[in-house]
């Protein structure tokens, strides 16, 4: 079985919300998709804390050495000292 990604997780989530919203499932297959679901968000929620990890890790001091920063939008929109 090939390792899934997390765009095809974040596409299956999507598909899980959009059945789940229209409450044509019987109760024991939408607890079942839940259930699914949740696992999916929480892989979903690990593969970007793995992201914000390697960002911080890789932002660059101006003198060229390596900085610890956290990445959040103030600091993807502000690039001015």
């Amino acid at each position: 079985m090939a390792e899934k990604t997390f765009e095809d997780s974040m596409k299956r989530l999507e598909e899980i919300v959009q059945q789940l919203e229209g409450g044509e499932m019987p109760l024991e297959d939408s607890l079942r998709v839940f259930e699914e679901g949740m696992k999916l968000a929480a892989f979903c929620s690990r593969k970007l804390e793995e992201a914000e990890k390697k960002v911080t890790l890789l932002v660059c001091e101006q003198g060229g050495g390596l900085v610890e920063k956290p990445f959040g939008p103030d600091e993807a929109e502000d690039d001015t000292p």
